[in-house]
């Protein structure tokens, strides 16, 4: 059965005390801070990890090629890698490039690829088998990835400071209401101080 006041600590009362009027203002500052502070925390991140994602998603593009290979010995022996979300196994794979003539290497291919199939294996500057680069898809899930936990960890950081500044408040109004009391109740209890 208890009724509530709004907004009583920003009235002038006598019950009012300095920690009152320091934790209205904080939950202000702290509504602000959640509605405001955080969105824009969350798309600060947000432009500058798509920035980096574009970055490396160009240099990748750069120094990987795809080439069309057929694949002539796959071995089932090696335990299989997660590529892109599918298994993939090592096999020896063969490809004709103009000039260079018909190369060979061990690539990774997807689990259900059988001998004689032709795949897209993806090769660095150096020969070496790697991963497709990032595609744009990848590139706005990592945006909206670093984005949002921007912004909730900013609303976190906000909560937990409110809540310290709370505990500190509460121990200051209680230690006041203490002094205050230890004014006014010998005057109750007809008690000597």
């Amino acid at each position: 059965m208890g009724t509530r006041v709004r907004g009583w600590r920003w009235r002038s009362s006598p019950l009012r005390r300095r920690s009152d009027v320091i934790e209205a203002w904080t939950v202000l500052v702290v509504a602000v801070l959640i509605l405001v502070g955080a969105p824009l925390a969350g798309t600060a991140a947000a432009r500058w990890a798509h920035g980096e994602a574009r970055s490396v998603s160009a240099e990748q593009r750069a120094e990987r090629h795809r080439v069309r290979a057929e694949v002539i010995d796959r071995n089932d022996d090696t335990l299989p890698s997660v590529q892109a979300g599918q298994h993939a196994y090592r096999a020896t794979v063969r490809w004709s490039e103009p000039g260079e003539g018909t190369r060979t290497a061990t690539a990774r291919v997807p689990a259900d690829t059988r001998q004689g199939e032709t795949v897209d294996v993806w090769f660095d500057d150096r020969g070496r088998n790697v991963l497709p680069p990032v595609d744009d898809s990848a590139v706005w899930q990592h945006t909206l990835t670093i984005g949002t936990c921007a912004a909730g960890g900013a609303v976190l950081v906000v909560l937990v400071g409110h809540f310290l500044v709370r505990r500190v408040a509460l121990r200051h109004r209680l230690a006041e209401w203490d002094r205050a009391w230890a004014r006014t109740e010998p005057q109750w209890t007809h008690r000597d101080a």
